[in-house]
């Protein structure tokens, strides 16, 4: 069966004639101004990511490879930060909780997050693990090689007694806690067990972005918004008497009934994204005009849709929110974040949207 999608949902009802479908525009953008008053606790795996340019002019005499003269480095934040500084840049109020290593990397990381005036308060420095670092070699704009150094390893006892103290602090003062899985070894069955209970205790969401091999760990969370290649291997790894199944609306509804979710949101590239909720499918369009670079696009989705829940959005608006969002950014080139002006602007070109939903 190939792997078709979006033809696996009957698109019916694109136009409610009683507009109960229209997203407002007016309605949107009240969302979006509020998400300055939205507080959310990030928790995740940290990633330095690394830029070294320079330019090419011969081969290297010892192998077939370009010699770079390097000009200048520079540092972005990664993995998980790059959900932290999506929040920060549209306003929303954050806190990260991850490790770093102690080491100079971890340092410059610090550093970078304090400029931006965000709370450091749950980074756990460990002497025995490296900071992650991604290194990407560019020359005249063409990345040559990219080199990773990290160690993968579940939570030493000291760390993870560090961030549960951490959250247990934390956890009265945010309206969210959003999981950033990139599988480093942050994210373990023992400390997401932990962060769930407390969540309940407390009534607050939890919303996960998804590693495809961890999908068993998060049965209990609110909200998960993985890919459609991610949510389609994770139902095999969960149902494997289905390892063929690639019908997209089995796909989202064994997440729900599985993982006893709220909502699944599957996000589909150049096809947009596909909400379920019990009872009900949406389909949303993209509203990408170009898309330059994917890069960072998951992180954005899931930044987006857990700042317009703090709103006050619901499941289907905050779709269609974190949908512009993803928009803009994989149409600007490398890892980039949204304003809420530009997200505004975006939602503004737009006379009307519409969804497309299937009652089930």
């Amino acid at each position: 069966m190939g792997l078709n999608p979006i033809n696996s949902i009957n698109s019916i009802n694109p136009m409610n004639p009683n507009g109960d479908d229209k997203m407002k525009v007016e309605e949107l953008n009240s969302l979006i101004d509020c998400f300055k008053q939205a507080r959310i606790l990030v928790i995740g795996d940290f990633v330095l990511d690394q830029f070294i340019w320079g330019d090419v002019s011969r081969i290297s005499p010892e192998a077939p490879i370009p010699v770079v003269s390097v000009n200048k480095k520079t540092f972005m934040l990664g993995g998980a930060l790059n959900v932290v500084s999506n929040i920060y840049s549209l306003g929303g109020k954050v806190y990260p909780c991850g490790v770093i290593g102690k080491d100079n990397y971890g340092q410059i990381l610090l550093k970078e997050l304090t400029k931006k005036g965000i709370d450091t308060k749950g980074v756990v420095a460990d002497k025995h693990r490296p900071t992650t670092l991604k290194t990407r070699i560019i020359a005249r704009h063409q990345q040559v090689v990219r080199v990773d150094e990290e160690k993968i390893a579940p939570l030493a006892q000291d760390d993870f007694s560090q961030f549960l103290d951490y959250i247990k602090k934390k956890i009265c003062e945010v309206d969210l806690i959003l999981i950033e899985d990139y599988g480093k070894g942050v994210i373990t069955p023992s400390l997401l067990e932990e962060v769930i209970k407390l969540a309940k205790l407390n009534n607050k969401m939890v919303a996960v972005d998804p590693k495809e091999e961890h999908f068993s760990y998060y049965k209990g969370v609110n909200v998960l918004t993985p890919n459609y290649h991610e949510a389609l291997k994770a139902v095999q790894n969960l149902c494997p008497q289905k390892t063929k199944e690639d019908n997209l609306q089995v796909i989202g509804k064994k997440l729900l009934q599985r993982l006893k979710c709220k909502a699944v949101l599957i996000t589909l590239g150049e096809k947009g994204m596909c909400l379920f909720e019990k009872g009900e499918i949406a389909h949303i369009p993209t509203v990408a005009q170009d898309v330059f670079d994917v890069s960072g696009a998951g992180d954005t989705v899931i930044a987006v849709f857990s700042l317009s829940l703090c709103a006050g959005a619901t499941m289907r608006q905050a779709a269609y929110i974190s949908n512009y969002a993803a928009g803009i950014v994989v149409g600007k080139v490398g890892i980039s974040t949204v304003s809420r002006e530009e997200l505004k602007e975006k939602i503004g070109c737009k006379s009307q949207v519409t969804s497309y939903k299937q009652e089930t």
